[in-house]
């Protein structure tokens, strides 16, 4: 198959799945339901909320409901730029390969529809859980500064987070039957979507790759690098307020080494949720470092080396996307 007839085909299967697998927030996820609260939300695969083994088992439910609602707030903050990126790519197709055009709005449309689902959960949880919790980041003001990366960067930060959301999903929140039923419902419908969404953003950036120059790529890595960085300061802020929001309302008080170890654990959990399960996820490996040479890869590393801590006492393997 030749490069051009590869892509075409790869998206109109995206279309193909797409509408197979199309579904409504209301008919097909929320269906009435609430959330039960006296189920976990994220998985410990996820939350690592045993490794803070002097919380009891109520503390630690409700960490991992805490750590869920940001996990959808974290989402729905990311799918801002995403949509905006998509749009932006569409446009370049729009007098070119319609069946590319129709897959990326189609894509577009997902996005925004996540938003959508993301913002009325969070309207549920807001009305459901004490007050005080915080969004510390604002949606657009993340999108425009991701947005001003090269396009390499965004599209190389966006496949990371589609392929780790898969391997979130299929390693931790899939095989467990005692999370929140409505919780995990959001997240298998999420997954349906997102596992068509990391093709599209594959092609994206090997088309992307093809056109830079070595100078162009060498800046898109340092672009990769500072969003990395800016993610990690978003995951710091969340992090505080989380677990502040936590021992303001747990009900018990803890000791200032509690304390601390609550906000390590925290900013642990945010780290290899967004950062770390990511970088180390197969198929996200193999692309991107078959698109950078030795001293490229060699600086991501380095930069990433802080962060390397941040993995579960016993990682769950995560699998390679489909």
């Amino acid at each position: 198959m030749n490069t051009i007839s590869a892509p075409h085909a790869s998206y109109a299967k995206v279309i193909d799945v797409s509408k197979r697998v199309r579904w409504e927030i209301e008919r097909d996820v929320i269906r009435g339901r609430h959330f039960d609260y006296t189920r976990t939300f994220l998985p410990d695969g996820l939350s690592l909320v045993s490794e803070l083994q002097f919380l009891s088992a109520p503390d630690q439910r409700l960490l991992s409901q805490i750590q869920g609602r940001t996990y959808a707030y974290i989402f729905g903050l990311v799918e801002r730029f995403i949509a905006a990126k998509e749009m932006e790519l569409g446009r370049e197709h729009q007098f070119g390969d319609q069946v590319a055009l129709e897959a990326l709005v189609r894509m577009t449309e997902e996005e925004i529809k996540h938003q959508e689902m993301f913002r009325r959960l969070e309207q549920t949880m807001a009305a459901d859980m004490p007050a005080g919790y915080v969004q510390t980041a604002e949606p657009n003001a993340v999108a425009r500064a991701v947005l001003a990366a090269p396009t390499w960067s965004v599209l190389a930060l966006t496949l990371d987070i589609e392929l780790f959301t898969q391997a979130h999903y299929r390693a931790s929140i899939q095989p467990h039957a005692h999370i929140c039923p409505l919780w995990k419902d959001v997240f298998l419908f999420h997954w349906k979507e997102e596992s068509q969404h990391a093709i599209l953003d594959e092609i994206e950036l090997v088309t992307e790759n093809a056109k830079l120059t070595p100078a162009e790529r060498d800046a898109a890595v340092d672009g990769l690098i500072a969003l990395v960085g800016a993610v990690d300061g978003i995951l710091q802020s969340q992090a505080k307020a989380d677990a502040d929001y936590f021992i303001s309302i747990a009900g018990r008080s803890f000791s200032e080494a509690e304390v601390e170890q609550v906000h390590a654990g925290v900013l642990k959990a945010y780290r290899w949720q967004y950062i770390v399960s990511g970088v180390i996820e197969p198929r996200f490996h193999k692309v991107l470092f078959s698109l950078i040479d030795d001293r490229q890869a060699a600086r991501i590393q380095e930069a990433l080396e802080p962060l390397t801590y941040a993995v579960p006492h016993q990682p769950a393997p995560l699998p390679m996307a489909a």
